[in-house]
């Protein structure tokens, strides 16, 4: 028995777009890519994970999603905390157990972006130990870079998977007022510099080039005008899909064309919260967005992609003591009365909101 109705949703057809129970084959000219909204520690998460040795076990978080990541080529996170040490802190200046890295990267991820209003809540040493921590456990990721040099070499970030070459942009609106301290650097949302950047990208002859953005207006269900005109300049300019982050609720989902190709380019607003102690209406869950591309005749196109929906119940509503993302289809014995009131309101709002078309 399920919760509800299957809550894997799917865009008009585009190309050839598959349904939600068409098995991708996996080939040596096919990849998928998978993303995930803000990986979050709040107060309320950082006392749940901590046990009675003291130790801090987040084994429980991504138990029931832990698959689906790992079943693409390549998984992406959004990480809105930084790996500054003890003392641990939740909102409103971030610094997550070690931990909880560890526990992302087990389960599945592979790439995460780390420029967003957060990444210097400990300042200068936050960043770099956050830097620090993602290099020692081989995580790759974009957006923070202790020096120049750090950026010039490992900027845009380059991923080879399956005879793809992907690149990924990351940038930020801002850091919450908090000045960047030399030598570090974060990317900002800057067209002047984001134009260099894809340029950059494109010398590096990629198949896929995706710009991660951390914009948009908080607990908004909707774009703003700008960030739709952001999203069309950067397509535009040659980049191929666009993710964005921070309004911590989803946004609308679609897809564009352009004016020279038959290319479709995915634009993804904003995924919301994967894992989160927020519990306002919309914030307590999230999508995330796994993109299928082939190679036709030496060109790389996205054939087909999937959204899908995730709720975290915390313990507040669970008996369990611990933060669990739960997916769109999970069983019902999973969940309690209360959690399961949750469920099926988040994912019936969420049906809503990406119901809505951006590009009309």
């Amino acid at each position: 028995m399920k919760v509800v109705k299957r809550y894997i949703l799917r865009l008009l057809p585009a190309v050839m777009w598959l349904s939600a129970t068409t098995v991708f084959a996996v080939t040596s000219d096919t990849l998928s890519i998978f993303f995930a909204g803000d990986l979050m520690q709040h107060e309320a998460q950082i006392r749940a994970a901590k046990n009675g040795e003291g130790i801090y076990d987040y084994s429980n978080n991504f138990k029931y999603v832990r698959s689906y990541i790992r079943s693409a080529d390549i998984a992406v996170g959004n990480l809105e905390v930084t790996l500054g040490g003890a003392p641990y802190r939740g909102y409103p200046a971030f610094s997550a157990p070690d931990e909880f890295l560890y526990a992302i990267r087990d389960a599945g991820f592979d790439v995460l972006m780390t420029a967003n209003n957060h990444c210097l809540d400990r300042g200068r040493s936050g960043l770099e130990r956050t830097v620090k921590m993602l290099d020692s456990l081989k995580i790759k990721h974009a957006g923070t870079y202790v020096n120049k040099e750090e950026r010039i070499h490992n900027y845009p970030l380059l991923v080879e998977k399956n005879g793809f070459k992907v690149v990924f942009l990351n940038a930020t609106y801002g850091t919450n007022g908090i000045s960047v301290k030399e030598p570090n650097i974060v990317n900002f949302i800057d067209r002047e510099q984001l134009k260099c950047d894809i340029i950059k990208a494109r010398l590096m002859k990629p198949d896929i080039i995706i710009a991660f953005m951390h914009w948009g207006v908080e607990y908004k269900t909707v774009p703003s005008s700008e960030e739709i005109n952001l999203a069309k300049w950067l397509v535009d300019m040659g980049v191929d899909h666009v993710i964005g982050a921070h309004p911590h609720v989803i946004q609308p989902v679609d897809v564009i064309g352009d004016a020279v190709s038959p290319q479709k380019h995915l634009v993804a607003f904003s995924l919301g919260n994967y894992i989160s102690n927020m519990s306002a209406r919309h914030t307590d869950g999230g999508l995330s967005v796994k993109l299928f591309f082939k190679k036709v005749h030496g060109i790389t196109r996205l054939v087909s992609f999937e959204k899908t929906l995730v709720w975290t119940s915390r313990p507040a509503l669970n008996s369990k003591s611990d933060f669990i993302i739960y997916p769109y289809n999970v069983d019902a014995s999973c969940l309690g009365d209360t959690e399961r009131q949750c469920f099926i309101r988040y994912m019936n709002d969420a049906e809503q909101i990406l119901g809505k078309n951006v590009f009309q």
